[in-house]
Order: C-alpha cells, then sequence, then structure tokens
C-alpha cells in the first residue's frame, strides 16, 4: 500500500530530525572501530561515501514528492 501525501511528509520530518542524527552516529561508531588509519586515502574516501549515501537508497520513496504540491488537495 502506497503512503498518502501526508504521511510520506511525516515520515520524511521523523526521518530528518530523528533517523538521520541516528544513522549519523552508528555510522561513526561504525567507523571509529575500523582502523583508517592504516587503509589507503582511496578506501577510505569510499567508505564515506558509501555511508553518505547509503542511507537515502531504502528511504527515497518516502522523500520522492515531497517538495510539491499536495497532490490530493483540491484546487
Amino acid at each position: 500500500m502506497a503512503l498518502s501525501y501526508k504521511a510520506r511528509r511525516r515520515w520524511s520530518l521523523f526521518v530528518l530530525l530523528v533517523g538521520f542524527p541516528l544513522y549519523i552516529v552508528v555510522a561513526w561508531g561504525v567507523l571509529s572501530r575500523l582502523d583508517l588509519w592504516q587503509l589507503p586515502v582511496a578506501v577510505e574516501f569510499v567508505i564515506y561515501v558509501f555511508f553518505g549515501v547509503a542511507w537515502i537508497l531504502p528511504l527515497k520513496p518516502i522523500f520522492k514528492g515531497v517538495g510539491q504540491a499536495d497532490p490530493d488537495a483540491g484546487e
């Protein structure tokens, strides 16, 4: 079942205010456990890019169209 426009807006706000900071803390914890000083700079860069992009891939349907006008609202 597809989410309504209002539900997508609420979930996107929740993800940005609660989920994203939580994801940053988890990613930071994982990366701090790795010994990045011994990795080449290119590998370290790829790891940071992966963690920077990975959070949005499963959440893309929630954010899609949220900045648009409500399609269900009457004109």
